[in-house]
């Protein structure tokens, strides 16, 4: 029995040791350490819900189209056209609500039939305890279809080896202007 109990604690000090450290030490030499100790890890859920917003016109454009085909402006769905993003992500749809991070990333119209992008975006997290992670998100997100989901395909930091699912909904956009707020609801499996 006290066997038991003192390979009891020492697992428990290596949890301990891995929660603690969070995967924030960086360098190949701590990220091989903390590979080493995921046998003993606990996979975890973490829910993170915030708002993308997307501005590509008017004042503190953070989203640029760089890219296009021959017939983009001939498609109704603007097949063919990319753009890069450095989108804030913010604690609530109004414009001056907390900066929690950045959507740093490409989306590309890529459907023929109907308005979808193809996404490819990093989530980087500025503020908090996820402050210097980042999670990966890919996918189809065909725009204006209420709910979209896509696929959360890894991180860094805290996020290491995350995995889960992005759902997102359209809070406000402007026809005119292509501008948009987004609300983000993310369930991440991670260690």
């Amino acid at each position: 029995m006290a066997k038991l109990c003192i390979i009891f604690m020492l697992c428990s000090l290596v949890i301990i040791s891995i929660v603690a450290a969070g995967g924030l030490k960086k360098g190949p030499e701590a990220v091989e350490k903390w590979f080493t100790n995921i046998p003993y890890a606990k996979e975890k859920l973490t829910k993170l819900h915030f708002y993308f917003h997307d501005t590509v016109s008017g004042n503190n454009i953070t989203s640029y189209s760089v890219a296009q085909s021959n017939m983009t402006f001939k498609s109704p769905t603007l097949f063919g056209l990319v753009s890069v993003a450095d989108d804030p992500l913010r604690e609530g749809p109004e414009p001056d609500s907390k900066i929690l991070g950045r959507a740093q990333g490409i989306y590309s119209s890529a459907s023929l039939e109907e308005f979808g992008l193809l996404m490819t975006l990093n989530f980087v997290f500025t503020d908090g305890k996820f402050n210097g992670s980042t999670l990966s998100v890919f996918g189809h997100n065909p725009v204006f279809g209420k709910y979209r989901e896509m696929s959360i395909v890894g991180g860094s930091g805290v996020f290491r080896l995350a995995r889960g699912i992005a759902t997102a909904q359209t809070v406000w956009y402007n026809l005119t202007t292509n501008n948009a707020v987004v609300e983000y609801t993310l369930m991440v499996l991670h260690y």
